[in-house]
């Protein structure tokens, strides 16, 4: 209440007025397409058609009694440079549109571009990881041994246990020879399974890309 007591708001010297915008109003993007359609018609077929037919009428029509042009052609010299005057900033302008929207265009190429690349690294690693994960798998060989390792022990102490005691000499040499056969196999495991990571570490990850745990080295 005391400020409209106290009248208008005198304004500062040092603050300048603000003053309404006296320019013409337009719709950019409406001028924008006008602008295109223009453009695209100049650089048809049809308009030079057009243009020829009007300068070659104008020209026939003013070497004739019937000339209507008083300045020997120089009117219509004014007319084509009106035209080249304003069809150039509608040219100008239409490829600027055209190149905010091949950039905007390009900018979505990239996006779309860094995504797959994103998806390729993921499926890639995963890949790896896999390959890998199937190298620790007991393979059917593997698994064959194993059997019959058992099925071996399980005959041998069927034996032991229904036939008559042994010499201590033949036990010590069958169990000698078991001890041989067990190590001889565990090499060729051993070997085999150098092999299977020899191939598995041809598989190429691209550079930077992180590997996944999968766990411990058997051998060790």
């Amino acid at each position: 209440m005391a400020d409209r007591d106290r009248g208008p708001r005198r304004v500062r010297l040092d603050t300048p007025l603000e003053r309404a915008s006296r320019r013409p109003h337009y719709d950019p993007d409406a001028f924008g397409k006008v602008s295109e359609q223009i453009a695209r018609f100049l650089g048809t077929a049809r308009f030079l058609v057009y243009m020829t037919a009007f300068i070659a009428v104008w020209v026939i029509l003013n070497v004739t009694p019937y000339a209507f042009d008083p300045y020997t052609f120089t009117f219509l010299t004014l007319l084509l440079s009106l035209q080249a005057s304003y069809a150039a900033p509608l040219i100008l302008l239409a490829q600027n549109r055209q190149a905010d929207r091949d950039r905007v265009s390009m900018d979505e190429d990239r996006a779309t571009s860094l995504r797959l690349q994103a998806d390729v690294e993921y499926l890639t690693r995963e890949v790896a990881s896999l390959r890998q994960a199937l190298g620790e798998v007991a393979t059917r060989e593997y698994l064959r041994d194993q059997f019959r390792e058992m099925t071996e022990e399980v005959v041998d102490r069927t034996r032991a246990s229904v036939a008559p005691p042994e010499p201590a000499g033949a036990a010590a040499k069958r169990e000698a020879k078991r001890e041989d056969r067990e190590r001889r196999e565990d090499r060729e495991r051993r070997a085999e399974r150098k092999r299977r990571r020899a191939r598995e570490a041809e598989v190429t990850v691209p550079a930077g890309l992180g590997e996944p745990f999968v766990g411990g080295d058997e051998d060790a």
